[in-house]
């Protein structure tokens, strides 16, 4: 399986190469050449398989054996997936609410989020990669290393930290907006002293942190001699790895439900890399009825699938907060624009370029116009895409907002009703799934991303003066003595590219 970049199709990557690169030079992001279709027999052959045995199977579709052999990789896998990192044995398990109604808990792994199923594994891929690389140099030839940086509006920046910590040949620097990240959320990334590890607080948003990522993956020659990696959802093998826990999910619902329930699985995303897993999990073969997109009240996402106007701020509104990111209490959600949204609008222009019958190079052709369309969002702050490519858009996805108001009451309905705390991310994807009108056959799975305990205040604003509610109850041991530990940080005082790469100058190994 080769990839390339959805500004520019002409180059092809290794996996291997794709994953030590995480954004191209172009600045698009990387895909697969073509998706691959689901063995006959998957359904009765991976029925009864766990976690660890279906990654293997779906990563192996999209890694050749040549560049990983199927000996090594199930060793990657189970060294991923133990039983000492996560606190459940399906890793990802599912919690029914009612009949039709069903929680996919995600918040299992060390850092109590959705994003330790995918940067475990890639931790252990940059292991592997620059091993590999390292141990064919001959005597006294220079180690590779590699330098990763990352922007986080508050989960990836803990489970990132906690995949590559003590990794030999890794530095990895972390942006978080300056107060922008929960309390929970700072400590888990500024009490990891490991040498390795470095914490950068910029005193701005999520966005100013991501362009500046984005900017330093751009400056090739700063790129060449810290050999920069990526560990946002811009990293292919962090979509690879999410497509998992949809198979999973759904085999653990056939063995209970009728084969003729419908999947609808409703996702709380800014980002888009989570539920873009679930859209290459449909592409491969996954029966899905629908992809639910729910956006907190930065809703660049719902505007699109409502109007096919992608664009920073709500042109028909008079409301929007300067600058255009709005602080909500679902804070991982508080994203101005989607990074990995480019990587469906590609396949958006390229269906659209086959619908149309043009002729020529289709893939070149969707990837000029991915670039056109992601050059007008970053110098005028908006596309607006043909009819067409919105109706592909809406035959595979919907999507709904939320705002903080109906975040508190959900928290407070869920655990009234149903004894069962959510966290404001979820809460999110849980009043979504509640305002739809799905077929009765319809089963709806909500993708539940993060543990409560790490938004105490927005879930105990949401149940106060609820009768038996204590907050001690939902708090892990592991956050009880958090917020005292020592602390490592280095404060940015503005959101300066400059600035952030004297950090990396300093401290990275090179």
């Amino acid at each position: 399986m080769k990839y390339f970049s959805t500004r520019g199709g002409s180059v092809e990557l290794t996996f291997e190469e794709t994953v030590l690169a995480g954004l191209a030079p172009d600045g698009g992001l990387y895909i697969p050449a073509s998706i691959p279709q689901l063995p006959a027999n998957w359904q009765k052959a991976w029925a009864n398989k766990s976690f660890p045995e279906l990654s293997i199977e779906i990563l192996s579709l999209f890694i050749s054996a040549d560049e990983i052999s199927q000996t090594d990789l199930a060793a990657l896998v189970h060294a991923t997936y133990n039983d000492s990192a996560w606190r459940h044995p399906d890793i990802t398990p599912l919690h029914p609410l009612t009949t039709n109604k069903y929680i996919l808990e995600l918040f299992h792994g060390p850092t109590y989020a959705f994003k330790d199923v995918a940067l475990q594994l890639l931790g252990n891929l940059f292991s592997y990669f620059l091993q590999r690389r390292n141990n064919a140099k001959y005597p006294g030839e220079e180690r590779e290393t590699l330098t990763v940086v990352g922007a986080t509006s508050g989960d990836t920046g803990s489970a990132a930290i906690y995949g590559l910590r003590g990794k030999p040949d890794v530095s990895i620097f972390i942006l978080h907006p300056k107060g922008r990240v929960s309390p929970v959320q700072e400590a888990q990334m500024t009490t990891v002293t490991d040498e390795n590890v470095h914490n950068i607080a910029v005193k701005g948003t999520f966005d100013d942190c991501q362009d500046i990522v984005k900017a330093l993956f751009a400056d090739t020659t700063f790129n060449a001699k810290h050999h920069l990696g990526a560990v946002n959802s811009i990293n292919w093998a962090r979509i690879l790895a999410q497509t998992v826990y949809y198979f999973l999910s759904y085999f653990a619902i056939r063995r209970t439900l009728p084969t003729d329930a419908e999947l609808q699985f409703i996702v709380p995303t800014g980002n888009f890399g989570d539920i873009l897993a679930g859209y290459y999990a449909k592409r491969m073969g996954l029966p899905v009825a629908k992809l639910v997109i729910a956006t907190n009240a930065n809703d660049i996402l719902t505007r699109f699938w409502k109007t096919g106007r992608y664009e920073k701020v709500d042109s028909n509104s008079s409301s929007a907060a300067v600058g255009g990111v709005v602080e909500t209490l679902s804070p991982a959600m508080d994203i101005l624009v989607s990074s990995n949204f480019e990587r469906l609008l590609w396949y958006l222009a390229f269906g659209n370029a086959q619908n149309t019958n043009t002729g020529g190079d289709l893939r070149e052709k969707a990837c000029q116009t991915v670039k056109g369309w992601m050059d007008d969002v970053k110098f005028i702050g908006r596309v607006v895409v043909p009819d067409s490519v919105l109706e592909l858009a809406r035959r595979d996805f919907t999507a709904e907002r939320v705002d903080d108001k109906q975040i508190r009451q959900t928290i407070r309905e869920y655990y009234t009703s149903q004894s069962y705390t959510a966290d404001p991310h979820t809460a999110v994807g849980l009043h979504v799934a509640g305002v739809l009108s799905p077929p009765p056959n319809t089963i709806q799975i909500i993708l539940s991303t993060a543990h409560p305990a790490k938004f105490s205040e927005a879930v105990t604003s949401a149940l106060d003066g609820v009768p038996g509610f204590d907050f001690d109850s939902v708090l892990p041991e592991a956050f009880k003595t958090l917020l005292t530990m020592e602390r490592r940080v280095i404060e940015v005082e503005r959101p300066d590219v400059e600035l952030v790469k004297g950090v990396v100058e300093q401290f990275a190994v090179v």
